[in-house]
């Protein structure tokens, strides 16, 4: 499908947009329409053939026409006019945080900068500071966010990733001659950040399949061609690299490409140590070089006497003698999640009413779906007054009335402000089904502070879950100064759940912290954050965290079935 691709056009619009200055609102409809693009099931260039393009939420017949022209000729002369009035180059720029497109047409007009290395170079020779509007501690901001950017240039989001990866594997699985595939190295242990994107075929025919394998839609060009490796760009820009083996070496194969590098070492000291020898071809006799076992993944760890250890384990961080003593947790799995416990509607910050969130919930064979809307302080998110939220409440009480044994929670994202108080009053908040809390202002506060913020949520009556207690957004934003060791004790004592968000660009708590509170006790939610319906299936990556934390179904609070989860929150009132 184009659908990447069309998306892809519509947020390079929008930064154009951005750059000449153009309204807020028509910069939005373009990134609306991408958004909403990117997360579509159907093939867009079917819906163009069909003239359905104007079915899509926020797909207006301007954006429609321009979809049309993009996919009926390959080009898009709006596209190429603006990129005639802006610079493209310019773009560039406004990944790095703190730079709008205000400060990007001040530092193009004033000292001709267009990328990101004249940017830097500008900011160490401190011609930044003078200009109008930056100043002395402008320019350090920005010094220091392109030195970040530069050690993160090289990754990619697994949310980005994992999707166009499984798209090109669902396509070689469909070819007569391939008999497996999967993705493999970083992708396959479910990093939160990928580098190399590698994937793994099972097949007798390597030529045909690396010819194939060059001709799929989304390849842009062609990077390296050979006989077991190819490597192709996507219109994505996203680097992927093809291997093929034999099928009888397969599990070998797999294992040893899906990594870590690490703990791939420690398995093969492991074999030494009994006279055998691990390779990508299988495990092998030492002397005699007769193999042992490769075409099942299974067969190498047992072989060595180990328990099958779980892909996103394999980092050589205890999990082998953990394996080794079969004391390997259970992790959590997809199917345990019964609820998503943090997601919004258009009452706010979302996209969606109540009840397409809740019939989408429902969808996925949930029982329970807690609203959790921004609080009244948070404009930009359009919090919730007091009398807005009676009128949710009722809402919420008709439609569980028309759902059972369905439950929608009444419950908010109530903001925790600077000074560590929450952003309703104490009755307001007992009234909500479950209260989660979240930092979203102060970021720069010093670590007393926040920690402050943090314990006085963390010590409330009435707030059940912190919400992305790290504050990162990957890639964008550092974590705020949080002590998450005395967080955790805090949340020990308060018996107050911490969350995985599983937003792709946050994964917060990341994977070891999440393996910190489990050993700690804590109770954890993993939940999407969603916007709307399409985010609830993000589950999968809080999830993918969860596992890499060595997080099991009894640690997590929303794989309670809705009975046990309603006594836990009633207990923990009760007990406060």
């Amino acid at each position: 499908m184009r659908n990447r691709e069309v998306a892809g056009l519509l947020e390079n619009i929008a930064d154009l947009l951005e750059i000449k200055g153009e309204s807020l609102f028509r910069i939005g409809a373009y990134r609306e329409a991408a958004r909403r693009i990117e997360s579509l099931t159907q093939d867009i260039a079917q819906m163009a053939e069909a003239g359905t393009l104007r079915q899509i939420p926020g797909v207006g017949e301007a954006i429609a026409t321009k979809i049309q022209e993009y996919l009926a000729t390959g080009h898009l002369r709006y596209y190429d006019d603006l990129q005639h009035e802006v610079d493209p180059a310019l773009i560039d720029l406004l990944r790095v945080p703190g730079m709008g497109p205000k400060k990007v047409q001040l530092l193009h007009k004033s000292l001709s900068i267009r990328t990101m290395d004249e940017l830097y170079q500008a900011a160490r020779e401190h011609r930044l500071a003078p200009l109008p509007g930056m100043g002395v501690k402008t320019e350090q901001n920005i010094l220091k966010e392109l030195e970040r950017l530069q050690q993160r240039t090289q990754r990619h989001l697994l949310g980005k990733v994992l999707p166009a990866s499984e798209e090109v594997v669902a396509l070689l699985r469909e070819l007569p001659i391939v008999q497996r595939a999967d993705p493999a190295g970083s992708i396959r242990r479910m990093k939160d950040t990928i580098g190399d994107i590698d994937i793994l075929v099972a097949s007798d025919s390597s030529e045909k399949v690396m010819k194939a394998f060059a001709q799929l839609p989304m390849v842009k060009e062609v990077i390296a061609m050979g006989a077991t490796k190819s490597s192709i760009l996507t219109y994505d820009n996203l680097q992927m690299d093809l291997r093929v083996v034999e099928p009888n070496c397969y599990g070998a194969a797999l294992q040893y490409f899906t990594g870590s590098k690490s703990h791939n070492i420690q398995l093969r000291e492991l074999a030494q140590k009994r006279g055998l020898k691990i390779s990508e071809y299988g495990i092998f006799e030492e002397t005699t070089g007769k193999r042992l076992g490769s075409k099942e993944e299974e067969e190498i760890y047992h072989i060595l006497d180990l328990a099958f250890i779980p892909p996103e384990l394999r980092e050589n961080q205890g999990e082998i003698e953990a394996a080794q003593e079969g004391k390997l947790p259970k992790l959590i799995e997809i199917g345990d999640i019964q609820g998503d416990l943090h997601v919004h509607t258009k009452a706010s910050d979302g996209s969606e009413p109540l009840m397409a969130m809740a019939s989408a919930a429902r969808a996925k064979g949930y029982q329970y779906l807690a609203i959790c809307d921004h609080s009244k302080s948070l404009g930009i998110a359009r919090g919730l007054s007091v009398e807005k939220l009676q009128s949710q409440w009722e809402e919420i009480r008709e439609l569980n009335a028309q759902l059972v044994p369905f439950r929608i929670l009444a419950g908010t994202e109530v903001d925790i402000r600077n000074d560590g108080t929450l952003d309703y009053d104490d009755d307001t908040l007992r009234g909500f089904d479950i209260v989660t809390a979240s930092i979203h202002s102060g970021f720069n506060q010093p670590q007393e502070r926040i920690m402050e913020r943090l314990a006085a949520a963390m010590h409330h009556p009435t707030v059940d879950v912190i919400n992305h207690p790290q504050g990162r957004i990957i890639g964008a934003r550092d974590p705020y100064a949080v002590d998450l060791e005395m967080a955790f004790q805090l949340a020990a004592v308060t018996g107050t759940a911490l969350e995985i968000n599983a937003m792709p660009d946050r994964l917060d708590l990341d994977d070891h912290a999440a393996r910190r509170a489990k050993e700690l006790g804590i109770k954890l939610t993993i939940s999407t954050d969603a916007h709307d319906s399409s985010h609830l299936n993000f589950m999968r990556y809080g999830v993918a965290t969860a596992r890499r934390g060595w997080v099991e179904k009894k640690d997590v609070l929303n794989a309670l079935p809705l009975s046990e989860l309603l006594n836990w929150l009633s207990q923990r009132r009760r007990k406060r």
